[in-house]
């Protein structure tokens, strides 16, 4: 039984006909090989290049000393609090002994303590417990012999988190005092 081929059919098969030179139009051609070409035997000597930084590896990342990233990386700008409390806990003693030894060193630096609060309580409670926190850091690097012009505070209490989740991890890291540098480093 011979079928007849209707003009629907026939435009079908054109089109895919179309359709399969487009694909085999773009199929990836193997690309021929070459010989390498050796570049020609130096006849001069070459001339050094001169001493300069040395490759991206090998430069130092260190930060600048008395910059706002030395004080951060290499003495610690930040020191965490008891829940509910403002007193400073004796693993925060250590970072801010290094703290008021980096800013006798660098004299002109002055510095922002910004306190800060869990999530926990009203808004209110915790700016004046980041109040508190931040004074407190503040009153330590004054007894440390930093003279108290140079250092300002500001609570943000819970406005700011440092994790915004819910649960004790996440308090514990908000529970802290920052100290930022305003002016004055390299």
């Amino acid at each position: 039984m011979v079928r007849s081929l209707n003009g629907y059919t026939l435009v079908r098969l054109a089109l895919v006909g179309v359709a399969a030179t487009s694909l085999a139009a773009c199929a990836k051609k193997a690309q021929p090989t070459y010989p390498v070409q050796q570049p020609p035997a130096q006849t001069q000597p070459q001339t050094p290049l001169p001493p300069g930084p040395g490759p991206v590896d090998q430069q130092s990342t260190a930060p600048v000393p008395g910059s706002a990233q030395d004080f951060v990386v290499n003495v610690g700008d930040r020191v965490y609090f008891d829940t509910d409390s403002h007193d400073i806990r004796a693993d925060a003693q250590p970072i801010l002994d290094a703290q008021a030894g980096w800013l006798r060193q660098y004299g002109s630096v002055r510095v922002r303590i910004e306190g800060n609060a869990d999530e926990r309580g009203t808004r209110e409670y915790n700016l004046a417990l980041g109040a508190r926190r931040a004074n407190s850091v503040r009153e330590f690097l004054v007894n440390r012999g930093i003279a108290a012009d140079r250092i300002a505070t500001i609570s943000f209490g819970k406005e700011q988190p440092l994790d915004a989740g819910s649960g004790e991890e996440a308090w514990q890291k908000n529970r802290n005092a920052r100290t930022a540098i305003v002016s004055g480093a390299r």
